[in-house]
């Protein structure tokens, strides 16, 4: 008898004894979504000082200085550890007011209270997710949005230049699909016959016509006449003029490679704080609902 009345002192009750519930404790909602708003509340605006103040910090180790401020890596790392920290805690905070702000049942087992207080920590992390997604989401479809019409307004700018610039200069353009051709049919077998100053403008079709798969792979006849074209001009000997070609389309595709790493460490960068954001909320999620069990039984206690 005693250990019954102890249990219900409590808000415990053993298994078997729903019989003592009221009919309002059966049909009332075990959800408490006034304490999971507060919590999500909580955990959103923890967010966003925390991610003010790692913004500062951030800006305060880097420099434009060469060799002044930390490395990108040292930042890099930084950012993460921080994205983790921020999540931690703010999922910590918004699960604990959410199940210490939960009303207190009476006559639920301990295991269903401490199920539903977990539940009530995770609810909160979940409805502060999704808030804080739905605004980054605004905040880059407005910057999207931005940057998109000022490149269609450049790019309609370049357009009617570059129409005004093929009125006038014909179609010796390098972006011409036809200039590469036309300039074939007019090649003489003695480049000194042809334009010295056109010849750095037909070399540029030349070498963008080359271009496979974002290599430049000039054909031997192309080399040949282009190596004409160099030797007629600066006075180098055929085989000199061949090698400065080599060297120039070796140049191309040795920048075409480093664009091509560095696009490679961005992508491998970017999977790896995706798949860190990834963990990290999810143990903020597993923070949240251990921290509304806390905040449950701490309420029950006192």
């Amino acid at each position: 008898m005693a250990s019954t009345y102890d249990n219900a002192h409590r808000g415990e009750v053993p298994v078997g004894s729903q019989s003592d519930l009221s009919t309002e404790d059966v049909i009332r909602s075990a959800v408490s979504w006034a304490a999971i708003i507060a919590g999500a509340v909580a955990a959103t605006a923890a967010t966003v000082i925390l991610l003010v103040l790692g913004t500062g910090v951030g800006l305060s180790i880097i420099s434009p200085w060469y060799r002044a401020g930390a490395s990108a890596a040292t930042v890099g790392v930084s950012a993460v550890v921080w994205l983790v920290v921020v999540q931690w805690i703010s999922s910590g905070l918004g699960g604990f007011l959410a199940g210490r702000l939960r009303t207190k049942w009476v006559g639920v087992h301990t295991h269903e209270v401490f199920f539903r207080d977990t539940a009530h920590g995770f609810l909160a992390w979940s409805l502060a997710t999704v808030a804080g997604a739905l605004v980054f989401a605004s905040v880059t479809a407005s910057g999207v949005s931005g940057v998109a019409k000022g490149t269609s307004d450049v790019a309609a700018a370049a357009a009617t230049s570059a129409a005004q610039a093929g009125v006038q200069n014909g179609h010796a353009g390098a972006g011409d699909r036809s200039a590469y051709f036309v300039d074939t049919m007019f090649r003489s077998a003695n480049s000194a016959d042809g334009d010295k100053a056109d010849s750095p403008a037909e070399a540029t079709r030349i070498l963008v016509r080359s271009i496979q798969d974002g290599w430049v792979v000039l054909s031997p006849a192309d080399k040949a006449y282009m190596a004409q074209m160099v030797a007629a001009r600066t006075g180098l000997s055929q085989p000199e003029a061949e090698q400065r070609v080599d060297t120039v389309a070796n140049q191309l595709n040795d920048a075409e490679q480093k664009v091509r790493q560095a696009a490679d460490v961005a992508r491998k960068r970017a999977a790896q704080l995706s798949i860190a954001t990834a963990l990290a909320m999810l143990i903020g999620a597993f923070i949240a609902s251990a921290a509304a069990a806390l905040g449950g039984r701490i309420r029950d206690e006192y």
